[in-house]
């Protein structure tokens, strides 16, 4: 394995903490922020953009967990295990 494919493999899981944190974060100011100089409004529309946004990255952080974990590299797809 390369040190280039193990740098992405490291960065693919760190994306997967920041999904989490993204939807943690739209969660917590949908639901359970309740400062009182914030409209609610204001609160739902930010709170929601950060939730979309983590949906986002979901769907890309698993498309390429998909492709750098479970995805053969193009040298074993050719037989040259070099």
């Amino acid at each position: 394995m390369n040190s280039n494919r193990m740098m992405e493999q490291v960065m693919a899981v760190f994306n997967v903490f920041m999904v989490l944190f993204y939807l943690g974060v739209g969660v917590y100011i949908v639901f359970f922020f309740n400062f009182t100089t914030i409209d609610k409004a204001l609160r739902v529309i930010l709170g929601s953009a950060f939730i979309f946004y983590g949906l986002y990255r979901a769907v890309r952080t698993i498309a390429n967990l998909k492709e750098l974990f479970f995805s053969k590299s193009g040298k074993e797809e050719e037989g040259n295990l070099e």
